[in-house]
């Protein structure tokens, strides 16, 4: 038997996998992937998401993939690490990403393919063709070069191609010295962690999609006290302690998880 089973759970609640289902969508979260979609809608250009690691960006991504669920005039594409070894590398994934095959294989011949693709999709077809990157920290000088390029490509009324960039808080101060491309930005959001309401609400959240019944209760006061002033409502880190709080009791064979418990994992965790 599973340990979520034995707490009355259907399923694991403290997942650290960016599963929508489970995404505690706290004021700020909302408001981003609200954001976010009008400025696809509107077909807008370059939207930026940013935040410290583990605040919820890559599971903010599939919420909004979610959004858009089933609503074929929208094609999304999404880099999950956008790691490569040179530009060339960096259009030639594109370039497969979109199912284009240039009739030459020069860096040249892979923009002009991708910017008739982007003209066959949008114009012809009316499709919003939206690509997500993820860890957007890690996109060089000359790749973001590329997107600004990619950028170019519009209509008198929209841009061709939505890019949406999910990055850590170092990626801010780089782009801000590339004027060019800094101005491109049509939508900047910074996602701060949750407070100690919407922690207490995470959690309280998470339980309850795993099957948890709402008169049941898995942490005392006190617990949720102390495991967000250790978090500091990082939802990643939310998660992670709470999952080995859960753990814990069921190896302990105890009943709810309480302020001992909470100190007890905190201890280890530093030791």
């Amino acid at each position: 038997m599973s340990y979520y089973e034995s707490l009355g759970l259907s399923k694991e609640p403290f997942s650290t996998s960016p599963d929508p289902d489970f995404f505690y969508r706290s004021s700020e979260h909302n408001t981003a992937l609200h954001r976010l979609e009008i400025a696809i809608r509107l077909r807008r250009g370059l939207s930026l998401i940013l935040g410290d690691v583990g605040t919820g960006k890559t599971t903010l991504s599939r919420a909004l993939l979610q959004t858009f669920d089933g609503e074929e005039n929208f094609i999304f594409k999404l880099i999950l690490d956008p790691t490569y070894k040179s530009e060339f590398q960096f259009l030639s994934s594109l370039t497969k990403m979109f199912g284009i095959k240039p009739s030459f294989r020069s860096t040249l011949d892979y923009k002009e393919a991708i910017e008739q693709y982007l003209y066959n999709k949008g114009v012809d077809e009316n499709k919003t063709i939206v690509l997500l990157i993820d860890e957007g920290q890690k996109l060089s000088h000359s790749f973001l070069e590329i997107l600004r390029t990619l950028l170019n490509y519009e209509t008198n009324e929209y841009k061709l191609i939505q890019l949406v960039v999910l990055a850590q808080m170092e990626l801010l101060p780089r782009i801000k010295r590339i004027k060019n491309f800094y101005d491109r930005v049509t939508l900047k959001y910074i996602i701060n962690p949750l407070d100690e309401l919407e922690t207490k609400e995470m959690i309280k959240f998470r339980l309850k999609k795993a099957g948890l019944n709402s008169e049941n209760e898995l942490f005392t006061p006190s617990a949720l006290k102390l495991l967000y002033d250790h978090t500091s409502g990082y939802p990643r880190r939310i998660s992670v302690l709470s999952h080995n709080a859960l753990e814990h009791i069921v190896m302990e064979d105890k009943k709810m998880v309480d302020k001992t418990i909470v100190k007890k994992l905190i201890a280890q965790e530093v030791a």
